[in-house]
């Protein structure tokens, strides 16, 4: 048994079926370990929702920000972007199936030295604690009245987190560093809006850093998993590996496998082969 994770698809379902075929990938023996932003900006995102939900518990995917736009759009939320590629799951016979699947997933997975997000955790979270928030959001996409918190989630404040934040506050700075962060000051503060704030990480906002180096995070006893971050590429450090390698924007899509760390990447040109290395 293999455990490949997988960085941001974002609807390239080609780009993942032939990542798949490459590997061998056995739905019976492997298991996928999924970044999130499964969807959008990509040609065919119902046909990756399709895909990885028919996987069952092959899969263990986290959502990303993407994936919790398609939610709120669903439910009448948020704002449609000129560049977003939805109206195919939005118009399927299967899309409440589909939607009630996505909105099960949780922001963070946690699993032996490993630890799943889409974004990052705030330096002050320990895995336990960011485990436990993690579960509060899931409780309240799960809720009979989840359309509530979808209309109050998307917004870049409070930017950064405080032990007494309660209600939408409370779950809205969690959302936004699991699914949105790159870059945050020392204490904790997120930036959003700043320029630089989605570049490179040499070149990121004044008083900012990487979220994962911060100095002493907490969630730094760890092996995190991450996407998100184009402009960050694929990164393989000590306790982190950075998966979003920008299959959506001319890269690679790129694969893990966790037991012995060796990479697999698909280029996103179909003209070059696949590759692997150790």
């Amino acid at each position: 048994m293999a455990t490949y994770a997988i960085g941001d698809i974002q609807g390239c379902h080609a780009e993942l079926v032939r990542l798949l075929e490459y590997l061998g990938f056995s739905a019976t023996r492997d298991r996928l370990w999924l970044v999130g932003d499964l969807v959008n900006r990509g040609p065919d995102s119902l046909a990756v929702l399709r895909l990885v939900k028919g996987l069952a518990g092959s899969a263990t995917v986290v959502l990303g920000n993407h994936d919790l736009h398609l939610a709120m759009l669903a439910d009448g939320y948020g704002k449609v972007s000129s560049e977003d590629t939805l109206a195919e799951v939005l118009a399927a016979p299967d899309r409440d199936d589909l939607l009630a699947w996505l909105r099960g997933l949780p922001l963070l997975h946690v699993e032996g030295e490993y630890a799943m997000v889409h974004a990052g955790l705030l330096p002050q979270w320990s895995i336990e604690q960011a485990a436990a928030l993690s579960g509060e959001v899931s409780a309240a996409l799960k809720a009979t009245n989840y359309r509530d918190f979808l209309g109050k989630m998307w917004g870049s404040e409070p930017a950064a987190w405080r032990d007494d934040l309660a209600g939408w506050d409370r779950l809205r700075v969690v959302v936004n560093s699991m699914t949105r962060m790159r870059f945050c000051t020392p204490e904790g503060v997120m930036e959003f809006r700043a320029p630089g704030a989605k570049g490179p990480p040499d070149r990121g906002p004044a008083g900012c850093l990487p979220w994962f180096d911060v100095p002493g995070r907490r969630s730094a006893d760890h092996d995190l998993i991450c996407g998100h971050w184009s402009a960050l590429g694929f990164r393989r450090e000590k306790n982190l590996l950075a998966l979003d390698s920008g299959c959506l924007w001319g890269g690679c899509l790129t694969a893990v496998r966790l037991e012995d760390r060796r990479v697999f990447q698909l280029p996103c040109s179909r003209q070059v082969e696949p590759h692997g290395w150790e």
